[in-house]
């Protein structure tokens, strides 16, 4: 598969796992005029509150919300609404909420939508299994009979059932995704490291041109980026890997 350089960029979803606005503030500049997502998950979130992502939002970059909403449904319905009126491009919750639970989240895009003609529609995702997953915490912690590879496709399929457009999952599962739940079912793949790369707490991992030839569609990258010498050129190195 042949991309261009911004559909590469586009592809690539920086992790801003940092503590506070201003770790994460120094890492968007540095970055600045690169058209890749930016993922926004829970520590910075919640120490940044949501005037950080509306931040994001005025300077051009695509958003992911990273907060894996998993809760009775009416309340995961009332988050999804509020994430929506944020103006995120894409947010998720857990597969493992069930079937109702998903429902009740694009209900509450609906919502939002509708309170708001100017908002755009985020893709709502749900998370199957987390990339630290192995078999052996799958089988005797969660007590998830069957392959960690079984269980995500069975979240999967769950997900496409309620409505959602797509799920987080390791690239290693992208392909069984796609057949189970076709094409179009868009795969957010964490657990890329460039050739080389320490592969700290994740356990199911692949480089950049390993996840986009097994046809996943974005790749959440953190620290091989956020933690190099210069943030800027790991990410540039990445685009050229893909292109």
């Amino acid at each position: 598969m042949k991309l261009s350089r911004e559909e590469a960029a586009g592809r690539i979803m920086v992790a801003l796992d940092y503590p506070d606005a201003a770790a994460a503030e120094a890492l968007v500049n540095s970055l600045e005029g690169i058209p890749c997502y930016m993922k926004v998950g829970m520590q910075l979130f919640y120490a940044a509150s949501p005037g950080f992502v509306i931040g994001l939002k005025e300077r051009g970059y695509k958003v992911f919300l990273d907060l894996k909403m998993h809760d009775i449904p009416n309340t995961v319905k009332g988050g999804a609404n509020s994430i929506t009126k944020l103006g995120v491009d894409m947010f998720n919750v857990h597969a493992a909420g069930g079937v109702d639970m998903m429902k009740a989240a694009l209900e509450g895009v609906e919502q939002a939508l509708a309170s708001d003609v100017a908002l755009a529609r985020p893709l709502v995702i749900a998370v199957t299994q987390l990339t630290s997953t192995s078999k052996q915490v799958l089988n005797e912690e969660i007590g998830i009979n069957g392959s960690v590879e079984e269980a995500v496709v069975r979240y999967a399929q769950l997900a496409k059932q309620a409505g959602l457009g797509g799920v987080v999952a390791s690239p290693q599962e992208v392909q069984r995704i796609k057949a189970a739940c076709g094409a179009d079912f868009r795969t957010i793949t964490p657990g890329i490291r460039p050739a080389g790369a320490d592969p700290n707490d994740q356990s199911r991992i692949m480089t950049p041109r390993e996840a986009l030839q097994q046809g996943t569609d974005y790749m959440v990258i953190g620290r091989p980026i956020t933690a190099a010498a210069s943030p800027r050129l790991a990410l540039e190195s990445i685009i050229e890997e893909l292109i």
